[in-house]
This record gives structure tokens, C-alpha cells and sequence, in this order.
């Protein structure tokens, strides 16, 4: 099994490999050209991170600095709305919904790295999905870890780090994120 497959399939893989690296190179370059779009050219930026993202809905609109792993697994909804600042390790599917706002300096993360000083010095890394749900509102500097669901009509706290799933209608923060009260449907 090649190393793509493995990181596809969810196991261990070595993420110095070649194929696996210029996966990421492409991604980079697109961000650096993203990146280097004058905030006064919003339809060129537009263009741009269509080009990155795997798939959107209407009303697309992303703001300097966007920084990802791979771009063709970040999928967004319609109303999709981020701030400045946001990056997106997305070397497995980030799934976003409907009528999402993100704040300023938001990292999702999904990949790992294994707990022992072997496994990180043998390069290797695991993806976890991240889904985000419809009516999501991401306050800034959120850290969104590997493997977690966020469900719909939910708001995170600003610098909250969101390490386990959140359930609908819910108002999340904290370091780790907890649950600080229901929010009316």
C-alpha cells in the first residue's frame, strides 16, 4: 500500500514521502498566490480559493491569510465566511456546512502524530476528519483538533481549543472546549 493509500485510509503513514509532499507543495504555492491577491481584488481572491477548495457553495468569501495541507479535501457550504489569519491542515476531509462565520486566526487541524519519540522520528502522521455543521459561528483563535464533529447551531467561544465533538445548539469554550450553555433552536 502506498503512503497516499495508507493516509487515505485513515493508518499511520510516512509523511515525508514524495507523493505525499508534492500534495502539500501545490497546495502552498495556491495559498502563496491566494495570499498575494490585494484585499482590493476580492473577486480575484474569490477565483483563487475555488481554485484550492475541493468543493463550495454560493456566497463564498475568504480573507488573507489562507494557509492548507491539501485544499481538494476542504469542502464548504453555502454562506461561507472567514476572517483573516485562517489555516486548514487538511490532509484528511474537512467538511464544513451552511451559514458558517470564522473569525480571525482559526486553525482546524486533522492530522496526528504518534505519542512516541519512535513514531515521530520515523516521520509519521494519521488524518482525522473535522466536520463543522450548519449555523456555526467560530470566534477567533479557535483550535479545532484532528477527528472532532461540531454540530449544527453552535458558537464557539473566541480561543477556545475544541478537543472532543460538540453537540447542536450549544454555546462552547475553554481550554479544553466544555459546554457553557444550550442556545435557543
Amino acid at each position: 500500500m502506498t503512503e497516499l493509500e495508507k493516509l487515505r485510509n485513515g493508518d499511520w503513514y510516512d509523511f515525508s514521502d514524495e507523493a505525499v509532499a508534492q500534495q502539500k507543495a501545490r497546495a502552498a504555492e495556491l495559498c502563496q498566490q491566494f495570499n498575494a491577491i490585494p484585499a482590493t481584488d476580492p473577486e480575484a481572491q474569490t477565483a483563487k480559493i475555488k481554485q484550492i477548495l475541493g468543493s463550495y457553495g454560493a456566497n463564498l468569501s475568504v480573507q488573507s491569510r489562507f494557509n492548507c495541507d491539501n485544499g481538494r479535501n476542504i469542502h464548504v457550504g453555502d454562506d461561507f465566511l472567514s476572517n483573516y489569519n485562517l489555516t486548514i491542515l487538511d490532509i484528511a476531509p474537512v467538511t464544513i456546512g451552511n451559514h458558517v462565520m470564522i473569525g480571525p486566526n482559526v486553525d482546524i487541524y486533522t492530522v496526528n502524530h504518534p505519542l512516541t519519540a519512535a513514531g515521530r522520528r520515523n516521520y509519521q502522521a494519521k488524518g482525522l476528519p473535522v466536520k463543522i455543521g450548519n449555523d456555526v459561528w467560530i470566534g477567533g483563535k479557535v483550535t479545532i483538533t484532528p477527528g472532532v464533529t461540531i454540530g449544527n447551531n453552535v458558537v464557539i467561544a473566541a480561543g477556545a481549543v475544541v478537543t472532543k465533538d460538540v453537540p447542536d445548539n450549544v454555546l462552547v469554550g475553554g481550554v479544553p472546549a466544555k459546554v457553557i450553555k444550550p442556545l435557543a433552536e
